[in-house]
């Protein structure tokens, strides 16, 4: 898979987002290990535009997305302190 890893924009935008959004949260662990977007959206079922949108704090995740996101930070170990 080729992986040009995250924009600059998309780094800081996400450092500067809130992290009450759980799509921040996963941002700042996907971009932390250079997770591909592309792998996260095909995971979720959302589309790459949807992950950008949370992980940069423009969009909150609906419920559903919440849940699924907060188990998978949970599986591995993340969090924000």
């Amino acid at each position: 898979m080729d992986n040009r890893g995250y924009t600059s924009r998309i780094i800081k935008a996400n450092l500067e987002a809130s992290t009450d959004n759980p799509g921040v949260v996963l941002g700042r662990y996907c971009i932390s290990r250079e997770i591909p977007v592309n792998d996260v959206s095909v995971h979720l079922k959302v589309s790459r535009m949807t992950i950008y949108k949370w992980f940069t704090g423009d969009w909150m995740p609906r419920k559903r997305h919440a849940d699924e996101i907060f188990a998978i930070l949970e599986k591995v170990g993340f969090s924000i302190d």
